[in-house]
């Protein structure tokens, strides 16, 4: 029987507090190559000590507390955030809520009230670029000092370069923004991937023999538009299809919208919930002049697809399920 991923929030009553875990933290957007060298030193420390391992994150992202109206393009949301690290292994997350009191809450205080007092934490493991308290005063070089007081282990793990650069979360929103989507699935350790639900577009697919699953990203989602190989995520089903992310230029130019075509798929899928991981980037998006001529790229465009996701038959990524 497979261990539930339980979440712990502030509002959880200490009785059902895990004591005495092992915990992973940070922000982890994206669950990214440098945040899985976390995870896994916490899960490795975990079974040294025959205790389990969580991951201690907050939400919302502090970003979006410090600058609320500077638009803030997310890997994961929340949701898509705790689905990756249930798949990592760890038996759950503590998501700490970001707001005033705990933007000013020391160091020293978050340390020994929210790890040590109410989780009774017996070891830590972060990246070496994490910091935490008010002002960022909180940083690893203070978790190892006080780690021989307080009776706990520390682990800090470096940065993690591919091609001598580091691996950060910005990296690859900057990749993703490119159109560089083999940057990106290298640093992320897997595919790139929303979730949302089947809205009803202008069925202008339909007329042109691609009908398609028409979903709205996050008004801030930094994606390059352009035309993606992509794989569907329905329930436990993977379906392979070919996605278009813009503006539609050749029609009206508007809001930007997620088109996916599922190939070899006839079904109704309105108002379902889907997870879409971009497996290759095509093209960028372009204006056509005439419909002929887009539906002859459309074709071209569905060849390139499918022999792209032919060459990654098992690119997708690996979620895990929330308790």
């Amino acid at each position: 029987m497979s261990t539930v991923f339980s979440v712990i929030r502030d509002d959880t009553p200490a009785a059902l507090l895990p004591k005495g875990a092992v915990v992973a933290m940070g922000n982890f957007d994206g669950v990214h190559l440098g945040h899985r060298a976390v995870i896994t030193a916490a899960l490795e420390m975990g079974r040294a000590h025959g205790r389990p391992a969580l991951a201690v994150t907050f939400e919302p992202h502090p970003r979006r507390y410090f600058s609320p109206s500077t638009p803030q393009f997310r890997l994961t949301d929340e949701t898509a955030k705790l689905r990756l690290l249930a798949g990592t292994g760890l038996a759950g997350a503590v998501v700490m809520t970001f707001d005033k009191r705990r933007a000013e809450t020391s160091a020293q205080d978050f340390i020994h009230r929210d790890l040590i007092e109410r989780l009774g934490v017996c070891g830590i493991a972060v990246g070496y670029d994490f910091h935490f308290g008010k002002g960022r005063g909180g940083s690893p070089s203070l978790l190892v000092a006080e780690a021989p007081r307080l009776g706990i282990e520390v682990d800090v793990q470096p940065h993690i370069d591919i091609d001598e650069r580091p691996v950060s979360s910005t990296a690859i929103r900057m990749a993703l923004a490119e159109g560089q989507l083999a940057d990106a699935t290298a640093m992320l350790g897997g595919p790139w991937f929303v979730t949302g639900s089947v809205i009803h577009g202008d069925k202008r697919g339909r007329d042109l023999g691609y009908p398609t699953a028409n979903i709205r990203l996050d008004n801030n989602c930094g994606l390059k538009h352009g035309i993606y190989a992509v794989r569907v995520g329905r329930g436990k089903t993977r379906i392979d299809g070919v996605a278009s992310f813009g503006r539609r230029p050749t029609f009206d130019n508007g809001a930007p919208l997620l088109e996916v075509f599922l190939f070899d798929f006839k079904g109704d899928l309105y108002g379902e919930t889907l997870d879409v991981a971009f497996i290759g980037f095509i093209r960028e998006e372009l204006k056509f002049d005439s419909i002929d001529a887009l539906i002859r790229r459309m074709n071209e465009d569905s060849a390139i697809a499918r022999a792209q996701l032919a060459a990654a038959p098992d690119a997708f990524p690996r979620l895990g399920e929330i308790g």
